[in-house]
């Protein structure tokens, strides 16, 4: 499903955050990365997702090299087969729950029946007309993984995921995203600092200049 080659990336300032970085992930394959800040977790999201360009390396999806596209066939590649979960949950202001969350499924041509389906899943439902500034932080982040579900892609990219939730809540996201994956045969990879949320992944893994490994007690 995803395969990372010899994966470089170096901030403006100079400072390598990634360096000959190899890992592969395979389909239904749903995994946590862990480590400090800073030390280049989203930076690895936003390459595989091709919001970033990589200074070394591939990044291949279903065989294609995704940092090999120009900015057309990448943004076709990340509406077919990505899910996106991100901290600024990028809900469009203007667009009513239910929209925001169809949105996926309208670029593909698609009808709103399986957003509905997302909106009950998450909880908000009953919230489907109502827009983004009538909502927490907590609701907004719910509808943002209800999006990132909605189209069942490929590959889901969720950073910090929970972050806003409360414990109740963010047990029962995780349930449902873990759910997703398996039904689907998605693989997923998830960056946080949460063990809880790092507990419901297959693997959990550390990033660190040496790498992605098994994070301590994980096997290797």
């Amino acid at each position: 499903m995803l395969i990372l080659r010899d994966l470089g990336k170096s901030y403006a300032n100079g400072r390598r955050v990634l360096s000959g970085l190899n890992y592969r992930l395979e389909e239904g394959e749903y995994v946590a990365v862990m480590g400090e800040s800073g030390v280049g977790k989203s930076t690895l999201l936003n390459l595989i997702a091709g919001l970033d360009t990589p200074d070394a390396g591939q990044i291949l999806v279903d065989g294609v090299d995704i940092a090999a596209l120009d900015d057309d066939a990448a943004t076709l590649l990340r509406r077919e087969k990505f899910g996106f979960v991100f901290q600024a949950f990028h809900i469009l202001p203007h667009l009513t729950l239910l929209q925001n969350v169809a949105l996926p499924l309208l670029l593909r041509r698609e009808p709103d029946t399986r957003a509905r389906q997302m909106l009950e899943a998450v909880g908000l439902g009953a919230r489907a007309h109502d827009y983004p500034r009538q909502l927490s932080g907590g609701e907004l982040q719910r509808v943002a993984i209800a999006r990132a579900l909605a189209h069942r892609p490929r590959l889901i990219l969720a950073d910090e995921p929970t972050g806003n939730l409360d414990p109740d809540t963010a047990r029962e996201v995780l349930q449902l995203l873990r759910g997703e994956i398996k039904d689907n045969g998605a693989a997923a990879i998830m960056v946080t600092h949460s063990h809880a949320a790092a507990a419901t992944a297959d693997r959990v893994l550390t990033l660190s200049a040496r790498g992605l490994h098994p994070a301590d007690g994980q096997p290797a």
